[in-house]
């Protein structure tokens, strides 16, 4: 099943377990993965977006794929 919901930095920084600013870091030093979409100048990713992302990251060490 395909997870299409959006998430913004806080999202993802849940899903991690780091700050959202930690996020907003990774993003301007091209860690993360393009956004799917972008709202108001807001970024938005598919949860699938950042899963893959996840799974893909060197050093991690939760690699979840239920959460």
């Amino acid at each position: 099943m395909t997870d299409r919901r959006l998430w913004s930095y806080k999202e993802i920084a849940a899903h991690i377990r780091v700050q959202p600013d930690t996020v907003r870091s990774y993003r301007k030093h091209g860690l993360l993965p393009a956004p799917d979409l972008t709202e108001n100048g807001k970024p938005f990713w598919y949860a699938d977006t950042i899963r893959a992302w996840v799974a893909r990251r060197p050093g991690n060490r939760s690699r979840r794929a239920n959460d």
